[in-house]
């Protein structure tokens, strides 16, 4: 094997195979900062989403949820919670998740318990205002079912 296969043939092989990936690597980043504009919502990014991020943050919601597939899978998926309970319809979503979280704890048999993070109301709907801005993210139909 060592007389057809040189150290030159091994290091054309190395060398070849490292441009070949680096300029794939290059080409799907360039294509991913050209798709980016179209799929993002940044332009609807307003101070409650930003507020409502926060309280996401410091109550650890991504401790059991997620959004786009980012965080735990204890409880459901909340990227689309916005058409799943609101049904495109702000103050209806915002009436619902205000209901929502002041109900928590449920104590309902067999259900795992969300806690109550004892939120106020200008902060649930900061909340809502995150979870709307985040449904409308173009992320290609996640998560694959309606109930996350």
């Amino acid at each position: 094997m060592s007389d057809r296969f040189t150290k030159g043939m091994a290091r054309n092989i190395y060398y070849g195979g490292s441009l070949f990936f680096i300029l794939l690597f290059l080409a799907l980043t360039f294509d991913t900062v050209i798709a980016l504009p179209e799929r993002e919502n940044r332009a609807e990014l307003t101070d409650s989403v930003a507020h409502g991020k926060e309280i996401w943050e410091e109550n650890n919601c991504v401790g059991c949820h997620s959004i786009m597939g980012e965080g735990a899978y204890f409880a459901p998926e909340l990227a689309n919670v916005f058409e799943r309970r609101g049904n495109a319809n702000e103050a209806a979503f915002k009436a619902y998740l205000n209901a929502w979280m002041n109900a928590q704890p449920t104590q309902a048999p067999g259900r795992r318990q969300m806690p109550q993070f004892d939120l106020s109301d200008s902060e649930i709907d900061a909340l809502a205002d995150f979870l709307i801005w985040t449904s409308r993210i173009d992320d290609n139909d996640w998560p694959p079912n309606i109930e996350g």
